[in-house]
């Protein structure tokens, strides 16, 4: 293991508590969180080396907060090689020995754990403007542009990440959301963080479509899901996901809350959240046409109740497409490669913007090119 005890320090915070203000990234956060992660990482690896281990498998980068400091815990199993001749340098992997196999024998050679992440708030200046978007129906904009923007951030610095090891995929990629400092005198989490990580591979048959989706591409498949869509021809190509906040607005509430009396289906709150899936589904639709996928699997979609009848919509999956060179070694996968599900987005926030967190399941896949 490794760790890094970080403190923001009193320029820090003023700082972070004016750029909190304006809304969008706080960079001081970002940065802070960052360099946090990438000490505990490092002495993680010194400590590998020291070992003498051949790779790590099953690596963490978690957050631990003590009073007026963060602490960054990066944990990890180590694995050792047949003979000490086979060795040549090390691996990191977030990935389990039962989904390192499974990763391997479908061609993504593991490099090392890598990691995207953005520190955010929706600020006073955005609460705002979405305060008064309220007042009617429909989708708040505000809102939707900051969460898809800093989603959006975390995937394109996990794959700067990915290229400092130079590789051309980052898959298992598990994304998490956790609340920074302390709550404000509303109870609710001002700053969050959205952290991206996985483990950073090369497989050769990629580097052609890799130009297509920045360098590098990305798969919050699991390793065993991965195997599967492999054996049928597929190769992962972009994680995809879209994000829709929808306001009831003041009349509807208190349509919606008149209706609750009496028993029976309340209209206004179907057509808000079909329409709010909609609109998410459609975004998740559209990054994947522009990627050149086929079609989006293993898609999930949350809820999130953001209060003030407001409510967040979103969607992540992974886009795919049919390629050459892409099957597993293996014709089939032994018994002990059991196929598990396992969520790929994590809200570990108690309370996210005033939010709670609802998991839709059953939505596993939809076509690029049919309609939402």
């Amino acid at each position: 293991m490794g760790n890094s005890v970080y403190s923001l320090g009193v320029l820090g915070g003023l700082l972070s508590n004016v750029h909190s203000t304006l809304g969008g990234e706080i960079p001081q956060y970002t940065n802070m969180i960052s360099e946090g992660r990438r000490l505990s990482l490092q002495r993680f690896e010194q400590e590998l080396v020291d070992a003498k281990a051949c790779a790590a498998t099953g690596v963490t980068s978690e957050v631990i907060f003590h009073p007026g400091n963060i602490e960054f815990l990066s944990v990890g199993s180590s694995m050792y090689p047949r003979e000490q001749s086979q060795q040549q340098g090390f691996t990191t992997s977030s990935s389990d020995g039962q989904e390192l196999f499974c990763q391997i024998d479908a061609g993504y050679q593991p490099l090392r754990l890598s990691l995207g992440n953005v520190a955010y708030s929706i600020g006073f200046g955005r609460s705002m403007l979405g305060s008064l978007r309220q007042i009617a129906r429909g989708e708040v904009t505000q809102y939707s542009d900051i969460f898809n923007t800093t989603r959006m951030t975390a995937l394109q610095r996990l794959r700067e990440d990915a290229k400092r090891y130079n590789a051309n995929s980052v898959v298992g990629v598990r994304t998490t959301i956790l609340p920074i400092g302390p709550p404000a005198q509303n109870g609710m989490s001002n700053v969050q963080e959205m952290i991206m990580i996985g483990t950073a591979s090369y497989h050769p048959a990629l580097n052609e479509i890799c130009q297509v989706v920045g360098g590098v591409v990305t798969s919050d498949l699991t390793a065993e899901e991965m195997w599967n869509v492999a054996r049928l021809g597929y190769a992962p190509i972009e994680v995809v996901l879209g994000t829709s906040v929808y306001s009831l607005g003041v009349v509807g509430g208190m349509k919606a809350a008149l209706r609750g009396i009496a028993k029976g289906e309340i209209n206004s709150l179907t057509q808000l959240v079909y329409g709010a899936r909609e609109q998410s589904l459609k975004k998740v639709q559209d990054q994947a046409r522009a990627a050149g996928a086929d079609m989006v699997l293993g898609i999930k979609t949350y809820i999130y109740q953001l209060g003030g009848d407001l409510i967040e919509f979103l969607a992540i999956g992974t886009a795919v497409k049919r390629m050459e060179g892409v099957m597993p070694r293996s014709q089939q996968l032994p018994p002990q490669a059991i196929i598990r599900d396992k969520d790929t987005f994590v809200n570990t926030a108690d309370i996210s913007f005033g939010t709670t967190l609802s998991h839709q399941g059953g939505v596993n896949s939809i076509s690029v090119d049919a309609k939402v």
